[in-house]
């Protein structure tokens, strides 16, 4: 046995696992075209509002999504978008979150649609500080056109 094989066999496989953190219906304007640059052509969209809600291990998460932030997007030359979202939502005790959510989305002609993020809360101290010291994924999901925002849900690692 190598110790390469040793060292694997010496920590047990421990897979991850889920559990939904919020759901949240984000608003959304129009997209604006930014050009196209060495990397893709860039688009953004800006964040005009939306809701939140969720409950996880006791602590309830419910409020508002702020007007203010905005979607990045790149889509790549190999048709890969890339989008990167900041923004804030206010939980209904007055709590700001900063929400950075980074969503790779791959649109395969002959595949199911892949949709997933990595998303990163900053949180002021307080009630809501344990968000910082947790690891968070999500899924996008879009809309009707006429309803201008996309749903979002998000998970926390265990």
């Amino acid at each position: 046995m190598t110790s390469f094989e040793s060292t694997v066999q010496a920590h047990p496989l421990q897979a991850p696992s889920s559990v939904l953190a919020w759901e949240a219906v984000v608003q959304v304007s129009p997209r604006q075209d930014l050009g196209i640059s060495p990397a893709g052509e860039r688009f953004i969209i800006p964040i005009v509002g939306g809701q939140f809600a969720g409950q996880i291990d006791g602590h309830v998460l419910r409020g508002r999504v702020l007007p203010g932030g905005a979607d990045r997007q790149l889509l790549r030359p190999d048709g890969i978008k890339e989008l990167d979202a900041l923004y804030e939502m206010q939980h209904d005790d007055g709590t700001v979150l900063t929400i950075h959510n980074r969503v790779t989305i791959d649109t395969p002609v002959d595949g199911p649609r892949y949709a997933f993020s990595q998303v990163k809360v900053i949180a002021p101290e307080g009630p809501h500080a344990w968000l910082n010291r947790r690891v968070f994924v999500g899924t996008l999901h879009g809309m009707p056109a006429e309803q201008q925002a996309v749903l979002i849900r998000v998970w926390m690692l265990r």
